[in-house]
């Protein structure tokens, strides 16, 4: 029976307002304005991935005016094993932590312990007196000089503090970021994709001893910004990034399978990662290294260690992740806990940077960047189907959401694989807005 068949008949069988699997409520799609037809499309062009190989298999879920409409399984979780992917798989959902982590943040700043403008160095000593990294002669070699002015909270949450990622080096990076990734490897810092027993403590310390890419607030560079947020609410919580967000966040939405580190009896649900290869897709087993490129397939499993990873860490799945979409979709609220005020989320999901270029680690389509989020542009920024003002992210193995509040529609696409070689998170954006037929 097809997955989006059965959610059907559970939404007549079950009292309004139930839920399932942990999930959201269920619905008819005609119920939430949504063409039946039209979502057999959608799933016909994810599945072309899957025949094409261009990923083992995936999940996705649609869900509108706060109703799970569609969700569909596809392809394999493990081909070697035979493991069919389900909806209860748990994914490494890498960057789409980041969006959490600036809630995890925001709730924090609603409780009057800091405000977005104030120094990082006010409450993380280490970064309070840093260096920009500048040319020194030509364009291959570069200089130190104090930084002009400090990196502030609202820099962290929009990746304008001037602090990179070590992987970018080998991403088609520049010759500074080259370098900076250079002096990252020679310091140990990592990116929250492989195994390590160091903390979000550890790697704040060394940050301060290096250099930020550019002036902080000057431009938008993708790096290790939400990995000091996570410090920063440890500190200001007195208990682990971890903890907190156990306690404070995934328990009160009903996020039971998010984890940093996935527990042995749940292990099992992890979907494999795979890369691309001449011969097909080919499982990744271990870890992959490249010059400044590191990341495997275990570092949410095995023994838990102490990195939490707040740019990059959490494996979840897609019925959790769409809990803790919806309680955005609902300006801050879901199922009557109260985790943002709509003014908090307002300001979320607004531009925070102007006319500074989000560059190309961002989905085409980008007007701006919020607070942990991308904000979709109108028609003469993005030409694709979708509503200016929706807000989005996605994650290094390939895995996207959207929240659209006009449309009160969530968009959630789970795959594993890196590098991604085909435009699935667009093109599942374009179908799940084609099936909207009725927009009262």
């Amino acid at each position: 029976m097809r997955t989006r068949a059965f959610v059907a008949a559970l939404a007549v069988l079950l009292p309004a307002g139930s839920g399932w699997a942990q999930g959201l409520p269920t619905a008819t799609p005609a119920t939430v304005g949504l063409s039946d037809t039209r979502l057999d499309r959608l799933e016909e062009v994810v599945q072309g991935y899957v025949d094409d190989q261009a990923v083992a298999g995936a999940v996705t879920l649609v869900a509108r005016r706060g109703s799970q409409a569609h969700l569909q399984t596809y392809g394999m979780a493990d081909i070697a094993d035979g493991t069919p992917m389900r909806a209860d798989t748990i994914f490494r959902i890498a960057s789409m932590t980041k969006p959490v982590t600036s809630v995890a943040v925001l709730m924090l700043y609603e409780e009057g312990h800091f405000k977005l403008s104030d120094p990082v160095g006010q409450y993380l000593p280490e970064l309070a007196s840093l260096d920009v990294l500048t040319p020194a002669g030509n364009g291959d070699t570069f200089q130190r000089v104090p930084a002009q002015r400090p990196i502030t909270l609202r820099h962290l949450l929009t990746h304008t503090s001037g602090i990179g990622y070590r992987f970018l080096g080998d991403l088609g990076g520049n010759a500074k970021l080259r370098h900076l990734a250079e002096l990252y490897g020679e310091a140990g810092v990592t990116d929250g994709l492989a195994e390590h027993d160091g903390t979000i403590a550890e790697l704040v310390t060394r940050l301060g001893d290096l250099p930020l890419l550019h002036e902080p607030g000057e431009a938008f560079s993708y790096g290790l910004s939400d990995d000091v947020l996570g410090r920063l609410v440890e500190v200001i919580s007195g208990v682990s990034f971890d903890e907190f967000l156990r306690t404070r966040l995934f328990a009160p939405l009903g996020m039971v399978d998010t984890f940093f580190y996935v527990p042995a009896a749940k292990a099992s649900r992890m979907a494999s990662i795979y890369t691309p290869s001449p011969s097909g897709l080919a499982e990744v087993e271990g870890t992959v290294e490249g010059q400044h490129l590191i990341y495997s397939s275990t570092y949410p499993t095995g023994a838990p260690r102490r990195n939490f990873s707040g740019g990059a860490g959490l494996s979840s799945t897609a019925h959790d992740y769409s809990r803790f979409l919806q309680m955005l979709l609902n300006d801050g609220e879901l199922d009557g806990e109260r985790v943002l005020s709509p003014m908090t989320v307002d300001l979320m999901r607004t531009d925070q940077i102007g006319d500074i270029p989000v560059g190309s680690v961002v989905q085409p389509g980008s007007a701006g960047f919020g607070l942990g989020v991308a904000v979709r542009g109108g028609p003469g920024v993005d030409p694709e189907l979708g509503t200016t003002g929706a807000y989005y992210w996605s994650g290094f193995f390939n895995t996207a959401f959207w929240i659209d509040p006009t449309e009160q529609l969530i968009g959630v696409l789970m795959v594993q694989v890196f590098p991604g070689t085909s435009d699935i998170q667009e093109r599942f954006r374009i179908m799940a807005y084609q099936t909207i037929v009725d927009r009262n």
